[in-house]
């Protein structure tokens, strides 16, 4: 039957890139975001070929295993497309599209993925991400050598292990099949959105009950205020819940949105630099799969740069205790310049530091024994000298004896 919910689709350029190589698609039972890469043209025509391939499935299905296998041949289809396009089209090669999509078949919500656009569920007040990214970062976390928020920021996090590309029409897809129900709020997106805003906000946003296209409008702003620097692409998908239900005509966004954005573009005039001959040079591919031997590379580099790392925070530890240390002795020198008036087993003492000690660290040392006796001392003064008597310099422990002294003359 006909999916009961609502949906909302957006895309946005941001703010760094030139042009939008998202697409997005949201329909009665079909949902899909596409990440297209492949510079300023590419990124633009695969995009837009995988949702052309892609929105015939838009209609009820009598299984989910209908579904799932609709799915997988679609998009094996699309990159059959994306292979033919470039052998018309050569300087396109390298060109490629993650494909995230979801098709609602009665309590169910089946699943393709390719890449490292985002499938989430929001249920109960809680986010869960449902779609693996296929990237060389996410091994790493998988491997535990790095960990996910490191992973956010890590200067490899855009290179995909797994893209539907134009070199192989035989893609590897995950796909699965899940329950849903009613008040499940089904989220989509390109890693325009998920890069930049963290599952905190998302979940949050996501937590408000608005409409869905307020939702979408919602995250889309965090994304720009947060420096959007790719484009963003936001499907969201609510089961059953008060608002409007599919209202019949489908919504396409992004590159798939422009009626001629299917097509295979004429060709363009070829450009040649002393440095990138032929190139494209209006925007730089926001993604690519690596060869096996660039990936053991990569790898390298990966365990380089944690070696960096680790010597990094070593030699920042040493020079925190070295810092430490110096400060420590230079607070000890200074110490060296007081003087006080103490006792010791029987006799008045001019001591050098100061009274306080640190744990079993001493900060004083006698420094001169008057050879007053204590027990000639009246009671009160050997008190005060056994409480100790602070002196600004050693002539003024010097001047503090002198009175102790004719003290304990007058009082023999």
């Amino acid at each position: 039957m006909v999916f009961q919910g609502s949906s909302a689709a957006i895309s946005h350029t941001g703010k760094v890139r030139s042009n939008n190589q998202d697409s997005g698609y949201a329909g009665s039972n079909l949902f899909v975001v596409a990440d297209g890469m492949g510079g300023h043209a590419g990124g633009d025509v695969a995009s837009s070929l995988a949702i052309s391939r892609l929105e015939n499935l838009d209609r009820p299905y009598d299984s989910t295993a209908e579904a799932e296998k609709a799915l997988g041949d679609a998009i094996s289809d699309a990159a059959v497309d994306l292979v033919e396009t470039v052998g018309v089209r050569p300087e396109l090669a390298g060109m490629g599209t993650t494909v995230s999509a979801l098709i609602m078949v009665d309590d169910y919500a089946v699943i393709a993925h390719i890449g490292d656009s985002r499938i989430y569920l929001y249920r109960d007040g809680a986010l869960t991400q449902i779609t693996t990214d296929h990237t060389f970062v996410q091994r790493l976390v998988d491997s535990g050598r790095i960990t996910p928020e490191e992973a956010r920021y890590h200067p490899r996090r855009s290179v995909l292990m797994r893209v539907l590309g134009d070199m192989d029409t035989d893609p590897e897809l995950d796909t699965f099949i899940m329950p849903t129900q009613p008040g499940d709020r089904w989220l989509l997106c390109s890693d325009g959105l998920s890069g930049v805003v963290d599952d905190a906000h998302t979940a949050k946003a996501l937590g408000l009950g608005l409409a869905p296209g307020r939702t979408a409008d919602n995250l889309l702003k965090q994304a720009l205020d947060g420096g959007a620097p790719d484009n963003v692409t936001i499907v969201i998908v609510d089961v059953g819940g008060q608002h409007p239900l599919f209202s019949g005509t489908p919504t396409i966004v992004g590159s798939a949105s422009n009626p001629v954005g299917v097509e295979v573009p004429a060709a363009a005039p070829r450009r040649s630099s002393w440095l990138h001959p032929n190139r494209q040079a209006a925007n730089e591919p926001t993604h690519f799969e690596p060869a096996p031997e660039f990936l053991e590379e990569l790898i390298e580099e990966d365990r380089r740069r944690a070696r960096r790392r680790r010597i990094g925070w070593i030699a920042g530890l040493a020079l925190v205790l070295l810092l430490l240390v110096g400060a420590a002795w230079i607070g000890y020198q200074w110490t060296q310049t007081r003087y006080y008036v103490g006792a010791d087993e029987d006799t008045v003492v001019i001591f050098r530091g100061v009274q306080q000690n640190i744990g079993p660290i001493t900060l004083s040392t006698p420094y001169e024994d008057t050879e007053i006796p204590l027990d000639s001392l009246s009671e009160f003064a050997r008190a005060t000298v056994e409480g100790t008597i602070s002196a600004d310099s050693l002539a003024h422990a010097r001047q503090i004896v002198s009175g102790i002294n004719d003290l304990a003359g007058g009082g023999g």
